[in-house]
């Protein structure tokens, strides 16, 4: 994610990383190409016929289109930032109930605020097809770290491991059944986090929706130099431009934070979220 400052408008007119100028800019040229080859045409060859009617009774239901899925998308990206968010917090809450409850067994309270920190940064990992445990797998024990790590869903592994450890703690008396419960409630959550996160990733927009819009949108931008090349001559091929632009920017807007967890310029900070954990819960470590 691209950190910036809101008011900086002059700044963020000539911005290029982060904007996908350079994809909606040949896009844009394409049409401007195709604006050219109408208006040789119809100087040279054959007048054509004003369809400015047609596009106009096409452009108001193709704006909604667009609306709808820079919304879904949008939708989306916040949900996950809330999921995240909610996974920052239960991690914290993790740790201060573990550091609270097992006092009398710090070898306990290390363990599970490991498992705890090793845990987003699994979630992060699976979330980006891969395997692993970020920098928290060297202070883990070795065989457990392997195991975890090359499990088939490592963020429920290790929800089971920490699970494992508050029970270890509760047979030996260190908190009774009720402080049990309370403290497997933040384990739950974690793991109903990672799973909206997944069903995010896994579930893109319907196919036949996001194929119409872009077919609906090739028309558009590929006929608008028809409708304006009687008017506008010349011109129509920096006019065509212009909207092919803006239009298509908004549906690439769409695609850019549809899934946002990868490592594109507008996903969100997953690195930086899990840094954010590790060191809030540190301080639980005993020294």
């Amino acid at each position: 994610m691209i950190d910036y400052e809101p008011h900086q408008w002059r700044d963020h007119f000539f911005a290029v990383r982060g904007s996908m100028a350079r994809t909606i800019g040949y896009r844009a040229l394409i049409c401007g190409l195709a604006a050219v080859v109408v208006v040789l045409l119809n100087h040279y060859w054959h007048e054509f016929q004003s369809t400015e009617k047609v596009h106009a009774l096409i452009g108001t239901p193709l704006g909604l289109l667009l609306v709808f899925r820079t919304n879904a998308s949008y939708d989306r990206f916040w949900e996950a930032r809330k999921l995240w968010g909610s996974i920052v917090n239960e991690s914290r809450n993790l740790a201060r109930s573990t550091a609270a409850l097992f006092a009398a067994d710090q070898a306990l309270v290390a363990r599970i605020v490991r498992l705890d920190m090793a845990f987003s940064y699994a979630c992060m990992s699976s979330l980006r097809n891969k395997h692993g445990l970020g920098p928290i797998a060297e202070e883990l024990d070795p065989a457990q770290a392997e195991r975890l790590s090359g499990s088939q869903h490592p963020p429920l592994a290790i929800g089971m491991a920490i699970s494992r450890e508050i029970a270890d703690g509760q047979r030996r008396g260190l908190i009774t059944d009720v402080q049990q419960a309370i403290i497997e409630q933040n384990v739950q959550v974690l793991i109903d986090c990672i799973g909206a996160c997944e069903r995010i990733k896994r579930t893109p927009l319907p196919f036949a929706y996001v194929v119409h819009l872009r077919r609906a949108l090739a028309i558009y931008c590929g006929t608008l130099p028809m409708a304006l090349v009687l008017t506008f001559g010349w011109t129509t091929v920096p006019v065509t431009m212009i909207v092919a632009y803006v239009l298509l920017g908004i549906e690439e807007i769409g695609v850019e934070i549809e899934e946002p967890f990868g490592v594109d310029d507008n996903d969100l900070p997953l690195d930086r979220f899990c840094t954010t954990i590790e060191q809030n819960l540190r301080p639980f470590l005993p020294p």
